[in-house]
């Protein structure tokens, strides 16, 4: 149906769409000092505005607000429709403690009782 239209208002329409995606979005990407709001985001990946940043390869910080998602390691990007199609490899949660460097047994004591 929208190929009746004009161009002009088709435009218009898809830039009407983007910034209420834009708007309504709280994820952010952050890296190196930049942040792009994410429009979509889906099992294995995410997508941008591509006005934005036309490419994005490597790790990047995924934020809901101010709070730390996940940690992403981006390796393929396609740009379809205005979308920057980002794809990760990985996404690591945060963690609040280092990581252990040992294994921990789960069946192992909690504590010693003394000798008498």
């Amino acid at each position: 149906m929208l190929e009746y239209l004009p161009q002009e208002i088709r435009d218009g329409l898809a830039a009407a769409q983007k910034a209420e995606l834009k708007r309504k979005s709280r994820l952010q990407v952050r890296f190196g000092g930049t942040e792009i709001p994410v429009l979509r985001l889906w099992d294995g990946g995410f997508a941008l505005d591509a006005e934005q940043i036309p490419n994005l390869r490597g790790l990047v910080n995924l934020y809901d607000g101010e709070r730390l998602v996940c940690q992403c390691l981006i390796v393929c990007t396609t740009i379809d429709n205005g979308e920057l199609i980002c794809e990760f490899k990985r996404a690591t949660a945060p963690s609040d403690r280092p990581p252990l460097d040992f294994w921990h047994d789960e069946n192992a004591p909690a504590g010693y009782l003394p000798r008498r």
